[in-house]
């Protein structure tokens, strides 16, 4: 496995891999994969990372600020996707690691993700990481005209922001 960052030219494999996981119906509230340009106009422009296994794009993490007021400038939120035929195979937690470093690197003192409970996958994969649960969200947005529920996890740097 290589892991890189992302690029324009990655955007197809990474759309892909984004509508797989839309097509779990347990990844995110989204309905469809982006246009690169609002991807790229969407995540922090650091911070981005792809996993290679070959030429396949195996998945990918990318952060995302939580808002514009400058005392979060060190606070984001995260994305990790891995493709269907790779899943359970470590990738996300290398993605995830690998999206920590680079995070830390460019002076992020908190990441968050906004998780459905029933993707207790992604649960175990961000405990792995050291993300703990610090919330929980009920009914905080429709999908599909049905109400879901968020788990919401953090991790706080041992490096930045002390």
């Amino acid at each position: 496995m290589k892991i890189v960052s992302i690029q324009p030219v990655h955007y197809p494999q990474i759309a892909a891999i984004y509508l797989q996981g839309i097509a779990t119906g347990h990844a995110t509230f989204q309905t469809s994969a982006p246009t690169w340009s609002d991807w790229d106009s969407s995540h922090l422009k650091h911070s981005r990372v792809a996993a290679f296994i070959g030429n396949d794009l195996a998945g990918w993490a990318a952060l995302s600020p939580v808002s514009s007021r400058c005392v979060y400038e060190g606070v984001a939120e995260v994305s990790v996707y891995i493709a269907d035929n790779y899943r359970g195979k470590g990738i996300g937690k290398a993605l995830l690691q690998q999206l920590i470093a680079d995070s830390e690197a460019n002076n992020t003192w908190t990441l968050q993700s906004g998780i459905f409970p029933e993707n207790t996958g992604s649960i175990r994969l961000h405990e792995s990481c050291g993300f703990r649960q610090i919330g929980f969200r009920e009914k905080i947005g429709k999908m599909n005209g049905v109400w879901r529920d968020n788990i919401i996890m953090e991790r706080r740097s041992k490096i930045v922001g002390l």
